[in-house]
Parts: C-alpha cells; sequence; structure tokens
C-alpha cells in the first residue's frame, strides 16, 4: 500500500512545532556549561540530544519500521524509508540568544527524499512538502522568485567551521557577488536558507561543508516551489555530496556557470 504522504507529513509538522516549543522552553534555562564543544566552531547541547530523541520515538510511530539519519545520533542505520533529522539547526544561533533556528526533518525512499519539513521557531513559520505536491508555509503556497539574472538577485551562503580548504577559492565567489549581486546572507542555517529560497525570499543558496541533515527537506521544498537544485558541478550528489546550489529556476545555468569557472581556474 502506497504512503499516505500528505498525512505523514502533516503529522510531522505538528512533531516539528511541538520541537519548537520546547526549544523556546528549554533557551530561557540553558547555561554556558550545558554547551559541549564536539569539534572546532560546532557546538552541542542537551537540547540539541533531547530533541533529537523525542523526535525519533514519534517518528518511529508516524512510519514503523523507518530509519534514521540523525545528527546526534550516529548510530541508527537506514531503511527503505529514512527519516533525515536535525533537531536544532541554528545550534550557534541558540546559544548566542540569535532568534532564528530551525527543527528540520527530511524522509528519504531509498535515495530520493520524499517529504521534508523545516520549522523556524522564532517566526513561527512552518514549511513544508511531499512528493509531487507544491510548497507550503503555514497552509500558504509558497513559490521561488522570478529574478531573472544574477545581478538583480539576493543571495544566502554560509562558512564551513572546519574544511578551511577551499576557502580561496570560496572567498572568489563571494567577492564577484558582493560586486556582482544584489547582496550575500549568512543566517546561520542551511535549513532556513533553503526554506527562504523556496519561499522567494532569496533567489539563491549555496554552501559546501554540509551533512545530509542540513539540505534534505529543504532541498524538496525548493524543487517543489519551482526552484531548481544541484551540487556544485551541476550533479546531483548534494545530499550527501556536501555541497548545494539551490536557486529560482531563471539563475541557476548563469549562476552555476561561477562555480564552473572557478573549478576550471583550480585545476
Amino acid at each position: 500500500m502506497p504512503l499516505d504522504l500528505q498525512h505523514i507529513t502533516r503529522q510531522t509538522c505538528k512533531l516539528a512545532v511541538e520541537t519548537g516549543g520546547f526549544l523556546r522552553q528549554e533557551i530561557r534555562k540553558l547555561r554556558s556549561s550545558d554547551i559541549e564543544l564536539k569539534s572546532f566552531n560546532n557546538f552541542v547541547t542537551y537540547v540539541d540530544r533531547e530533541s533529537e530523541a523525542k523526535i525519533i520515538e514519534q517518528l518511529g510511530k508516524i512510519l514503523p519500521g523507518s530509519g534514521f539519519i540523525a545528527e546526534e545520533s550516529p548510530g541508527l542505520s537506514r531503511a527503505e524509508y529514512t527519516w533525515v533529522i536535525d533537531p536544532l539547526d541554528g545550534t550557534t544561533n541558540y546559544i548566542h540568544g540569535v532568534p532564528l533556528y530551525c527543527v528540520s526533518i527530511g524522509l528519504m525512499q531509498d535515495s530520493r527524499i520524499i517529504a521534508g519539513v523545516i520549522y523556524e521557531v522564532n517566526l513561527d513559520e512552518c514549511f513544508y512538502t511531499w512528493q509531487d505536491a507544491p510548497s507550503y508555509k503555514n497552509g500558504e503556497i509558497i513559490t521561488v522568485s522570478k529574478t531573472p539574472e544574477v545581478a538583480g538577485s539576493l543571495f544566502a551562503t554560509g562558512f564551513p567551521y572546519h574544511d578551511y580548504g577551499r576557502m580561496e577559492d570560496y572567498l572568489d565567489i563571494f567577492r564577484h557577488l558582493m560586486q556582482h549581486s544584489r547582496g550575500i546572507r549568512r543566517l546561520g542555517s542551511a535549513a532556513a536558507d533553503l526554506a527562504y529560497v523556496a519561499a522567494g525570499r532569496y533567489d539563491g543558496f549555496y554552501e559546501y561543508g554540509l551533512s545530509p541533515w542540513d539540505v534534505a527537506a529543504g532541498v524538496l521544498l525548493v524543487i517543489n516551489a519551482g526552484g531548481r537544485v544541484t551540487d556544485f558541478s551541476g550533479g546531483e550528489k548534494y545530499i550527501f555530496g556536501k555541497e548545494i546550489i539551490a536557486t529560482n529556476n531563471s539563475i541557476h545555468d548563469e549562476f552555476q556557470n561561477l562555480f564552473r569557472l572557478w573549478k576550471k581556474e583550480s585545476v
């Protein structure tokens, strides 16, 4: 029997919103001693871990027998249907009191994303979609922007916390966009960046060094909102390949050509 993806997505939205309530509640209690350093500039708190445990428990009830890829639980296994979870995307923002962070939950069938939910806690905005459906924000259909060229576009990006081997080339792209677009923003949450591309707030987003839980839900949001998603080479290795370009449909080729030139010059 095929899955009722609409029903599953709506249940997942409810769970994401409930998790967001827990994040809001706990931020008032968080102390500096609760913050752990997993690796350089990569933080975790009990809030991340408790949120993830609750999400996994409830998703297991929504879709029994499913597998999990989750940021704070590396020992979990995959299945035909696998949830890809970031319980708190934007932990650095969270621990510094910067009001932008998300709950991100994607569902994969084998290697294909079939549902995605991103809940931005502070603005109480729930972005969601499922296979062959529009993308929504709080019940309203959203679409990517119609900006026709890079020169008129607003971009988002993020900076890696540990993989600095490509930074010079990456900063060349940054420099070009500073001079030839409407600007670049850095929110500190890849999930929010992708949701905002889907909603037409940004025209494009790019980053490298990301993990599957950073992008899984947002990828389908952008695609179902009429956008395009590729890796830097124009391929489809954006979930596990640690690099992503997500844009509206009009500027993608022009924007991606910057990365082709970068790679050619790097050889």
